[in-house]
């Protein structure tokens, strides 16, 4: 058929859509703006119908066209998807990979993995975005990511995981606090005590209540919450109450200088874990099986060691 769209037309069509300025849509696909304009148009011609309506003012996509953008977006990444097939095939571990990881593991773990996946594969080009859980699999879901970098467990539609290790929680105490020093703290202590946790769209405080089997015990708007885990280690350095912190951010140093004291629980089963997502489409299973080897070895290293 002599009338299906190409790649290029479509990939300036999703490019409009998403920035809403023929300016930056060209920028965007490296191409001038007439140049865009009139890749467009003649997509419009050969499909034989109105995809973008064009004023001084505004550029909109008309609904027909929103649902060709749907598409679009499919069929560019399916195409993507072939030539990271073909490069992969050639040379693992090699060119552009769009890595994200939640903030309460990147600062933490990814220093100790690094430095040794740059020297065994100098070719891998790692872009990394560090954001919340649930917008890391929509980019994910999206294509704008090849990979994700999470705590399990997570109910997301449409992802593969593969568990890296396990990261133990530990019980963060301000100093003269009853239960600091402890060698060991029953879980159970944790009902009695203040628990102070990050505000709610943070996996982290999901994975710790239920780990150790805590129930919420205050509405949101009356309990403290923080937004990120130094902030959260203040809070429990100036005698606000007690937290859970994650082993890998107390080994990388995150409680060091405050006064806080931690101590493991009792519970084999209060931990989380790391694990990475992709898309089950993924033509870089492989590679992404491989690179885990490095994060396994990072987690299983021990404190203040690096892998």
């Amino acid at each position: 058929m002599n009338n299906l769209p190409s790649l290029r037309h479509l990939r300036y069509l999703v490019a409009l859509a998403e920035t809403k300025h023929f300016g930056r849509a060209a920028e965007a696909c490296f191409v001038t703006q007439s140049t865009l304009s009139a890749g467009l148009k003649e997509l419009e011609t050969q499909l034989g119908v109105t995809l973008v309506e064009r004023t001084k003012r505004r550029v909109m996509v008309t609904p027909l066209g929103e649902q060709v953008v749907a598409r679009a977006k499919r069929l560019l990444g399916a195409a993507g998807e072939i030539v990271e097939l073909v490069r992969a095939a050639a040379e693992p571990l090699s060119g552009p990979l769009n890595l994200g990881v939640i903030p309460t593991v990147a600062p933490f773990l990814l220093p100790k993995v690094l430095a040794r996946v740059r020297r065994a594969h100098p070719k891998l080009k790692l872009h990394l975005v560090e954001d919340l859980t649930a917008r890391l699999l929509e980019r994910l879901s999206s294509g704008v990511l090849d990979l994700a970098l999470i705590a399990l467990p997570y109910r997301a539609p449409d992802i593969e995981t593969l568990e890296l290790g396990d990261d133990p929680f530990l019980l963060a105490t301000p100093p003269g606090h009853p239960l600091a020093g402890h060698e060991h703290v029953d879980a159970g202590e944790l009902a009695r005590a203040p628990l102070l946790l990050l505000e709610e769209g943070h996996c982290l405080r999901d994975h710790a209540l239920a780990a150790c089997r805590l129930a919420e015990t205050a509405p949101a708007g009356e309990r403290l919450q923080a937004t990120s885990l130094h902030t959260l280690t203040q809070m429990v350095a100036g005698g606000m109450g007690v937290t859970l912190l994650p082993r890998m951010a107390v080994e990388a140093g995150l409680a060091k200088g405050t006064g806080i004291a931690t101590s493991p629980l009792d519970d084999p089963q209060a931990k989380r874990k790391i694990g990475f997502a992709w898309r089950p489409s993924s033509p870089r299973k492989t590679e992404f099986r491989k690179l885990a080897e490095y994060f396994r070895a990072a987690l299983r290293a021990p404190a203040n060691t690096s892998s």
